[in-house]
């Protein structure tokens, strides 16, 4: 399973959770890219050459940690992919993996979520500073206001999280998502699920797909 939507939109609180109600592994490309880099892995080396100079991980590096990751054994009875793919191009690198490996993607779930719920989730975001651990000022503060829960570290909130900027980041990821979209549309594999609503109402509508989709007949 893919999990699709805009910033904001939950898709890796949804992930996380909904791995854990499937007992299937959640494999995030964020978290792959981290993980490597502070493994020192040889991907890791090479992402971080192109972090340190400011410059994006090439989707080439990208599609090799995940590549990597999909060799696993973990992955037999499923998985959900959170941040990628992020458009046509690595749909199709991700569809090659799949076919190496006699695998394809059941169901591509788009958290659809407004542009007044995304703005106030995402204003109210903060960020440890140490762990990268995320809270929010409304819906999950800390315990000591501006504090991490886990490590201690400050809390800030981070620059792509203010108000105009969130807006522009919509506009920008409208344009980008909309061929894939389309993409896994024309494959009859994309389901759409309402997405304003508490963390746990949203879980079980995909839950819900889930299970429908198990008791469908497959051609």
């Amino acid at each position: 399973m893919i999990l699709l939507g805009p910033p904001g939109a939950g898709k890796g609180t949804q992930a996380k959770s909904l791995a854990k109600r499937l007992g299937v592994p959640h494999i995030s490309t964020g978290d792959l890219l981290r993980q490597n880099v502070k493994e020192n892995t040889g991907l890791g080396q090479e992402a971080k050459s192109f972090m340190d100079s400011g410059l994006l991980v090439p989707d080439t590096l990208v599609a090799r940690m995940l590549n990597e990751r999909l060799s696993l054994n973990d992955i037999k009875n499923g998985f959900i992919l959170d941040g990628y793919p992020r458009n046509i191009s690595q749909a199709k690198t991700l569809d090659a993996m799949l076919d190496e490996r006699a695998l394809d993607i059941d169901m591509v779930i788009y958290l659809d979520t407004s542009e007044n719920v995304i703005v106030q989730r995402l204003s109210g975001r903060l960020v440890c500073s140490n762990c990268a651990a995320n809270f929010h000022i409304k819906n999950m503060p800390p315990k000591v206001s501006g504090v991490c829960d886990n490590c201690g570290a400050k809390l800030y909130q981070r620059e792509d999280d203010k108000v105009e900027t969130i807006k522009k980041r919509l506009s920008v990821y409208r344009k980008e998502v909309s061929a894939l979209i389309d993409y896994y549309e024309n494959k009859n594999k994309l389901y759409r699920v309402p997405s304003d609503d508490e963390a746990g109402i949203v879980l079980d509508r995909i839950v819900g797909l889930t299970q429908k989709y198990d008791d469908s007949p497959k051609v």
